[in-house]
């Protein structure tokens, strides 16, 4: 069995399409034969303008097909001389009745068939011919629609638009010299022939109201010999005004404002040692001579350093900064035993938590001997280096150990 192709495809290019509605179900089909002498072959291609169907039939396959729709036919002919012969005549039968004057004549019925996509009879008094067509497929039915008819649909068109004379009453000659030329015009650029024709105003307006008649549009659009030119300048944009945005800065403006003022270490006056214009932090205590009780529990009261509050602290050290603007030179760099000692340093250390409460320390006693000044200095000079000891002091880490040998 052979394909529909390509090839078929232009042997069909010189036939008419035929006509015939399936009366049960309504739908008009377009249909093309083709016969050929040479090789006794035959093939067809039909469409409902939706689906492409085709078949082509070598003489072999007509002659059975011939004879198993007429049970009246001879039998195969023993001579091939016969055979070609009887074909031959039976292939002529065929091509007549697939002409515009026998189609009418004949009647058209779809079947159901079990071999193909499409099968259907067309039956006459004293013979009847069966089609059994396949699907083409997509690409190749837009192909063939497009070839056999669609592209000389449009062409026709712009012959009958175009034309100085009414179609209908120019005769066969000059109608067949009037497709010739546009024929031969289109065929060279088909791109300017297929603009030039469906760009009128008339035929396209014309083309619009019938496909919205032919498919219930309520709305038909007007048929227009003019074609208006639309103004396609861009619109001119106005900018937004944009209005003051009242309401955030009156809700911004309700928050009270909180100072921050940042002091940095360098800032800080030296331990002991006072700024002219700022006031001294705190008033010296009077001392009494130590006793054999005082080494191990101070008394309270006398023997109390003064207790630091934390605005205390910041009023100090506010004091200090403003001192320290108004001189022409920078305050000297505290020593590391003056950072540690000051109250203010230690809560600069401690970041932003919040002050502690300020610890009791015992008094050092006043001596006159050296030697107990000497002991004082070296005591306060180790509890010093065990207070730094535990700052810097890191988590211990566990020793590690080799493996047990076995």
């Amino acid at each position: 069995m052979d394909y529909f192709s390509e090839e078929h495809s232009k042997l069909l290019l010189n036939k008419e399409w035929l006509v015939k509605v399936d009366t049960d179900k309504s739908v008009p089909y377009l249909l093309k034969v083709y016969c050929s002498t040479v090789d006794l072959s035959c093939c067809v291609v039909i469409t409902d303008t939706k689906h492409v169907w085709g078949e082509v039939l070598s003489s072999k396959q007509m002659a059975r097909r011939w004879r198993d729709c007429n049970s009246q036919s001879p039998s195969p002919y023993q001579s091939e001389e016969d055979e070609d012969a009887w074909r031959s005549k039976v292939l002529k039968l065929i091509s007549s009745a697939h002409t515009l004057g026998g189609i009418t004549d004949l009647s058209f019925e779809v079947i159901d068939s079990h071999f193909s996509d499409l099968a259907f009879e067309l039956v006459d008094n004293d013979f009847k011919w069966r089609w059994e067509t396949y699907s083409l497929g997509p690409l190749f039915s837009a192909e063939v629609l497009s070839k056999h008819l669609i592209m000389p649909l449009i062409s026709v068109i712009h012959l009958a638009f175009s034309s100085a004379d009414p179609v209908s009453e120019l005769s066969e000659t000059d109608l067949e010299k009037a497709i010739d030329k546009i024929g031969r015009t289109a065929r060279r650029t088909v791109d300017t022939h297929v603009k030039h024709a469906m760009s009128k105003p008339r035929v396209a307006t014309c083309i619009r109201r019938m496909t919205a008649t032919f498919n219930f549009s309520p709305e038909l659009p007007p048929v227009s010999f003019d074609a208006i030119s639309p103004d396609l300048s861009l619109p001119s944009v106005q900018p937004v005004s944009r209005g003051p945005v009242s309401a955030t800065k009156d809700s911004t403006s309700l928050m009270p404002a909180i100072p921050i003022e940042i002091i940095s270490v360098q800032d800080l006056p030296p331990h002991g040692r006072t700024e002219p214009g700022s006031a001294p932090a705190s008033e010296t205590m009077p001392t009494e001579p130590p006793t054999e009780e005082s080494e191990t529990e101070p008394e309270s009261g006398s023997d109390e350093l003064p207790v630091y509050s934390h605005n205390a602290q910041l009023g100090d050290m506010v004091s200090a900064n403003e001192a320290a603007d108004g001189s022409s030179h920078l305050p000297p760099r505290l020593s590391p035993d003056s950072i540690l000692n000051h109250p203010t340093a230690r809560d600069e250390d401690a970041g932003s938590s919040p002050p502690l409460p300020s610890k009791r320390r015992r008094h050092t006693p006043i001596v006159s001997s050296e030697d107990d000044d000497s002991e004082a200095e070296r005591k306060r000079r180790a509890a010093q280096s065990r207070l730094s000891t535990s700052i810097h002091r890191g988590t211990k880490q566990p020793v590690k150990r080799g493996g047990k040998r076995f």
